[in-house]
């Protein structure tokens, strides 16, 4: 028994030692953490000053938020080549289709108050919406719209929306004549106009215009106070876009997207962007108000269409098993972490949102050029925040620019070679003049002007063309300065009827985001 005694005794002073060491080490293990986090936040910030040099960025911003508070905020660069202002947390850059997940929230306010549900028909809310088929129209509910998943490709119609006059609802209107390229429900296809459409079913219910709903129900409670719904209301401290459409890095104007307004047209900055983060990290709730119930978080978390990854990127990206179509998100796994993100770009303007929530983490990279640098400070960021083994984003993104490149080089050969040489316009120009008309787009007018064909894209301003004969009825399209996008070279050929006569223009202008090829503009005058 004494012996059992001294036992108890030794082991009470065992755990009592064992308890202290592991306290001490807690203690120690959080130091190091601290310490830890810090080094990371300086491994960040050099390699965004290495990308800001490599690229030669213009401007970048970037904010890290991590157990609800920022841990990390700051400018790169300036936020207008040729200028010296510099960019800091506070500077204002277009976010893009980053606009999305707050259309989802506005809906998911009403959706909580009882408005609304998330599966009612579209018709309920906007009776003279169509689709190109009526029985697609009679189905189509408030999750379809914000799913990307009614049956239309990928940035289908955008057309009608980027830099044209049209309000939303001449550009709804004119959605019934996109033909859809897979079945309803059964595909993905990333789609600005049904969000445009959702903004106006948040219109109809709440009675208030979609940017002054957000405004109000979101910005303001958030103190998102330089966060605007449209270039004509920015602060000052506002980035200006760039890209090298006129063949170098050049300051391009502020394209004003207010038709898409729930889609794309949200300018902010990271130190607001940093409240919209802690808000979805938050579950809804920011600093005690909630905006948004953790049901309704959940539900726009949740992936509603899958998305394939094919063998090469899971090559690339071995970790990452699934990829699906949230509600103003993408979700997919990194590392054994559910990463919920959504990207945005406009002329200029190219931009990130991250959030892990098993992690309480979430960042934004707002950039104002069109360089990979947005994408590769997400990569390096997510990377270095989750302990992933250390990948040279950088590096990789420069052999991909090189040989994307060196097949534009090789395409453009493969075309001059087919150019066939000393033919002449089967008309005089006089003969290729005239009105031109696409009924999902509209007008196309070509004049001639100083001995030469320009083509105008009436419903888009900025859309000015001089037409450079190339072979027979084919011109090369050589755009103006006035716009923004860099478009690759791109062709435009007549079509003659029997009675010799232009008939229709067949426009070849490949690019990344806008297709023309969806337009028959057929003669009208």
């Amino acid at each position: 028994m004494e012996h059992a005694g001294r036992t108890d005794h030794f082991g009470e002073e065992t755990m009592r030692k064992t308890f202290l060491l592991c306290c001490t080490f807690l203690l120690l293990s959080g130091v190091a953490a601290a310490q830890s986090m810090e080094a990371r936040l300086a491994e960040i910030d050099a390699y965004a000053k290495t990308v800001m040099s490599d690229w030669n960025q213009p401007g970048m911003a970037i904010a890290i938020v991590k157990d609800d508070k920022v841990v990390f905020q700051k400018g790169y660069g300036v936020r207008q080549l040729g200028k010296t202002d510099a960019v800091d947390p506070d500077t204002v850059f277009a976010i893009a289709s980053n606009s999305k997940a707050f259309l989802t929230a506005t809906l998911a306010i009403l959706v909580d108050e009882g408005k609304l549900k998330w599966d009612d028909k579209v018709k309920k809310y906007l009776p003279e919406f169509e689709m190109y088929d009526p029985w697609v129209t009679n189905e189509l509910t408030v999750r379809d719209l914000v799913t990307h998943r009614v049956g239309l490709g990928t940035f289908s119609g955008d057309l009608l929306w980027y830099e044209t006059t049209y309000t939303s609802e001449e550009i709804l209107e004119r959605i019934k004549h996109l033909k859809p390229t897979s079945s309803f429900r059964s595909r993905y296809g990333y789609q600005n106009l049904m969000f445009i459409a959702a903004g106006r079913v948040v219109e109809k219910v709440s009675g208030k215009p979609w940017c002054e709903f957000v405004r109000e129900r979101i910005h303001q409670p958030l103190g998102m106070s330089r966060t605007v719904c449209s270039v004509k209301d920015l602060p000052d401290n506002a980035a200006w876009p760039h890209n090298e459409s006129g063949g170098k890095m050049r300051v391009l104007h502020r394209g004003n997207v207010d038709g898409a307004d729930s889609a794309a047209s949200l300018n902010s900055s990271v130190s607001d962007l940093s409240k919209w983060i802690r808000t979805q990290l938050g579950r809804g709730t920011f600093e005690g108000k909630k905006i948004f119930s953790p049901e309704r978080s959940w539900e726009m978390w949740q992936p509603y269409m899958s998305n394939q990854i094919s063998e090469a990127a899971s090559k690339d990206n071995p970790t990452r098993h699934f990829s699906g179509v949230g509600m103003g998100w993408f979700v997919y796994d990194y590392h054994g972490r559910k990463v919920i993100d959504h990207s945005g770009g406009l002329d200029g303007m190219l931009s990130y949102t991250v959030l892990v929530p098993e992690e309480n983490l979430g960042f934004v990279v707002l950039t104002n050029s069109e360089t990979p640098a947005f994408r590769i400070m997400m990569s390096k960021i997510r990377d270095v925040l989750l302990n992933a083994p250390a990948r040279d984003w950088n590096a990789e993104a420069k052999t991909a620019v090189e040989r994307n490149r060196a097949s534009a080089d090789s395409r453009k050969k493969e075309i001059d070679a087919q150019r066939v040489a000393d033919t002449k316009p089967s008309l005089p120009l006089s003969g290729y003049t005239g009105d031109y008309s696409d009924k999902m787009y509209g007008d196309i007018e070509i004049k001639e002007e100083n001995g030469s064909l320009v083509m105008r894209f009436l419903p888009s301003p900025n859309f000015v063309a001089d037409l450079e004969h190339w072979h027979y009825d084919t011109f090369l399209i050589k755009w103006r300065s006035s716009v923004a996008y860099d478009f690759p070279r791109g062709f435009v050929t007549f079509t003659l009827d029997t009675r010799g006569r232009t008939d229709e223009l067949k426009i070849d202008q490949p690019n990344s985001d806008f297709w023309f090829y969806e337009l028959s503009p057929k003669r009208v005058k």
